[in-house]
């Protein structure tokens, strides 16, 4: 059972979406998805300053099972990454919503945070894809 915080925004694409509240957003992958990805060995993080359309890649994520691409689910300027990542890419794993952070993103609308699935709807994504 997967742990899902209240107070985040999702993807269907199992990215979490936290609001700072100051036009800022901190982005990183779910409990549930790092679960699905098993142990994490590498993050590739994209460059501070890069301005991302949602729905375009931003990273990939390696795990011992598999590769798999990070899509930005809102546009923005990147304006910090975790580059912790790079020497202890396990944070992903032990603490998704905490150390486990990937980008933080400037947010080129900040009304479209209210577009992603709230915790309830992304609970029933989550338990229909786990049958």
């Amino acid at each position: 059972m997967s742990h899902i915080p209240t107070n985040l925004r999702y993807t269907d694409s199992h990215e979490w979406v936290l609001d700072n509240s100051d036009g800022t957003v901190t982005i990183g992958i779910t409990d549930h998805a790092q679960e699905s990805l098993g142990d994490v060995v590498f993050v590739e993080l994209p460059d501070t300053g890069r301005q991302l359309d949602a729905g375009e890649e931003f990273g990939v994520i390696e795990s011992v099972k598999a590769a798999s691409d990070l899509y930005l689910p809102l546009s923005g300027e990147v304006v910090a990454v975790n580059e912790s990542l790079e020497d202890s890419p396990e944070a992903v794993n032990e603490h998704p919503y905490e150390d486990g952070w990937i980008i933080k993103l400037k947010l080129a609308e900040p009304d479209a945070l209210e577009a992603l699935l709230d915790a309830t709807a992304y609970d029933a994504l989550v338990s229909a894809e786990e049958g």
